[in-house]
Order: C-alpha cells, then sequence, then structure tokens
C-alpha cells in the first residue's frame, strides 16, 4: 500500500542537530515542507554520499522553508559519533533521528522486516503534513539531491498554482501546462 498522500503518524523520537541531542515529533514536524531522508546505516558506503551530498543543498532548502531529517534505524548516540569522525557527515547541520525503535520505519513502510534496516526511501511532506512525493531505490543506488531540490520547487509551485501543473524536466521559471480538454492528444 502507497503512503502517498496520507497524513504523517504520530511518532516521538531524538535526533542529533547542532551538536545537541533534541527531541522531535509528528507535531514539531508540521507547519513546514518537510524531507523525510531514509537510509540503511550509519558508518557504510553509499549512506555517506548521500548525506554530504544533502547536506549541499541544505542551506538552499532551508531558504525555502524546507526541513530535513535524515534517519536510519542506529541510534542518536550513533549519529553524533559518526558525525563527529566522517568529514562528509560532518558537514550535516540537519537533524540525524535515531530509529532504532523502527516506529518511523514502519510508519513509512520501509522497513526491511528481518533485517532492521530501512530502505533508501525519500518523503516530502506538505505544511500540512501529508506525504506529497515519495521515492524508494535500492541499496547500491545513490540519490541525486539535486533532482530532489527540482521535485520540491516543483511541489511547491503546483501547490501555489492550482491549475497548473509541471511537466517532465519541469525547472524553475519553465512555463507549465494547464490541463484542459483542449490540450488532450496535442502533446
Amino acid at each position: 500500500m502507497s503512503v502517498l498522500n496520507t497524513t504523517l503518524k504520530p511518532f516521538k523520537a531524538t535526533a542529533y542537530k547542532d551538536g545537541k541531542f533534541v527531541d522531535i515529533s509528528d507535531e514539531s514536524v508540521k507547519g513546514k515542507w518537510a524531507v523525510f531522508f531514509f537510509y540503511p546505516a550509519d558508518f557504510t558506503f553509499v549512506c555517506p554520499t548521500e548525506l554530504e551530498d544533502l547536506a549541499d543543498i541544505y542551506p538552499t532548502l532551508q531558504k525555502m522553508d524546507v526541513e530535513v531529517y535524515a534517519v536510519s534505524t542506529d541510534t542518536h548516540f550513533s549519529h553524533k559519533a559518526w558525525h563527529d569522525t566522517s568529514p562528509a557527515i560532518g558537514k550535516i547541520n540537519y537533524y540525524m533521528v535515531g530509529d532504532q525503535n523502527h516506529n518511523l520505519s514502519k510508519n513509512f513502510e520501509v522497513l526491511r522486516e528481518g533485517v532492521g534496516l530501512a530502505d533508501r526511501g525519500t518523503f516530502v511532506l506538505d505544511p500540512q503534513g501529508e506525504i506529497q512525493l515519495l521515492e524508494i531505490t535500492p541499496e547500491g543506488v545513490g540519490r541525486n539531491a539535486a533532482e530532489l531540490l527540482r521535485k520540491i520547487k516543483a511541489l511547491q509551485y503546483w501547490v501555489s498554482h492550482p491549475g497548473e501543473v509541471c511537466p517532465a524536466k519541469w525547472e524553475e521559471g519553465a512555463e507549465t501546462l494547464a490541463p484542459s480538454l483542449d490540450l488532450v492528444g496535442k502533446i
């Protein structure tokens, strides 16, 4: 079952952010756009490349009123140790959420049962906490933060411009489409 267009389920977790452990919940996430970025585990191979790539666009996302929550089934203690020892992970200023009880991984349906790790899942939530976008990739395929940024810009445009849709490869400032009977069969 897809979680697309469903509302963020209740949760409580501890994250590592800005040198501190902070408690977060479904209620603290709502009110702005959010990216939940699940990855299998700390101290691995593809994961740090993805998280560093996301750290590079984080300032841009913040200007767009988007918060990032990187989530793995490791503890917040492990996140701190990784942050303190890896140059790539040391760049991170967004939330690194511990999901050792698997609540978030189950809520977003990315937990690999019997393994205890999350799949590579990206979820974009609107300010009301509704999941507007999701992408799941296999463990051996890293994600591209620039493409995520493009999709978030398209989502935010689409939400704020009723009656318009963003075609394939849409970039900010490009033309959109206004779905109508006149367009049927002409694209």
